[in-house]
């Protein structure tokens, strides 16, 4: 009788029933408020992990401000919000709507643009962040932009091999959905990546993790937060969606919710530990993540 393959988490260096969670705040760069909530979330609160959105206005106040931490690539292809916007850093044609900004929404980038021109940005990010002195631990995708796309799939897949970084993936559930196989493909690759993603947009993020704690299975799992400090800022520029983003500085802060995740002896990590076990070459990478 074959024995199965260990699980990321066992991979890791913890037991077979262990259940680790990285907790990553997304949108670093966006504004000064979400800078302040997130390294709030990091410093004092259940945040693991941010990813940097390296176009965005703060960005470089973020680099700074998180200097020592672990934080990742956002990578950044749209600008959603409808007075508040931001270009892309190669400039390309594509990659810009009518306003000469980075489109508002996915379908608009899906429709205009130029797989080119989408790699050559998307590298530009990384590198920028590299050369800024960010010590880059995975990437992910700002609103799934080229997660959700097989074409800019490939190239995210790419990127991450380049560089030697994890990704955010998709579950077994939702590569189902989308249809491309994403999870094998990443793991021919010998990419590292979650067992399950938690990102349920609009649902209330405390309410999400009050009842999935306690189901997750042993593995590794991620969940999204989008903290920002409320006040004129966050108002002046999330006209629709701004509740969404206190809530979720509240959540990361909520003394219940760190106390939920003792309670249930879940452990807390970042993406870093994900990349060093990529970088180590462990022939067990690609098997294990290519779920079923």
């Amino acid at each position: 009788m074959t024995s199965s393959p260990a699980n990321l988490a066992q991979r890791l260096g913890h037991g077979p029933d262990a259940r680790l969670v990285i907790i990553n705040c997304d949108d670093l760069g966006s504004s000064h408020a979400a800078n302040l909530a997130s390294l709030e979330a990091m410093e004092r609160g259940i945040a693991t992990s941010g990813t940097l959105m390296v176009p965005c206005p703060w960005a470089y106040e973020a680099v700074e401000l998180f200097r020592g931490k672990d934080v990742g690539v956002h990578l950044t292809l749209t600008a959603e919000y409808p007075t508040y916007r931001w270009r892309a850093l190669t400039g390309a044609a594509s990659l810009h709507d009518e306003q000469g900004f980075l489109p508002r929404t996915v379908a608009e980038v899906v429709q205009r643009a130029d797989p080119y021109e989408v790699r050559r940005e998307c590298r530009a990010q990384i590198e920028q962040a590299l050369a800024w002195g960010v010590d880059v631990t995975h990437l992910d995708s700002h609103m799934g932009t080229v997660q959700l796309d097989p074409r800019f799939f490939e190239i995210y897949a790419e990127l991450a091999s380049e560089f030697r970084l994890p990704l955010r993936m998709v579950g077994p559930s939702g590569d189902e959905r989308l249809g491309f196989g994403a999870r094998a493909r990443a793991a021919a690759l010998g990419l590292v990546f979650t067992d399950l993603l938690f990102a349920q947009w609009g649902r209330p993020t405390d309410e999400q993790m009050r009842s999935e704690f306690p189901k997750l299975s042993p593995g590794v799992s991620e969940f999204l937060l989008h903290p920002v400090q409320d006040g004129p800022e966050l108002r002046g520029y999330d006209l629709t969606e701004a509740e969404i983003r206190v809530n979720d500085y509240a959540c990361a802060m909520d003394p219940e919710i760190a106390r939920l995740i003792a309670a249930e002896r879940l452990t807390p990590i970042s993406f870093r530990p994900l990349r060093e076990l990529q970088r180590s070459g462990a022939p067990a990478a690609a098997l294990a993540n290519a779920g079923t």
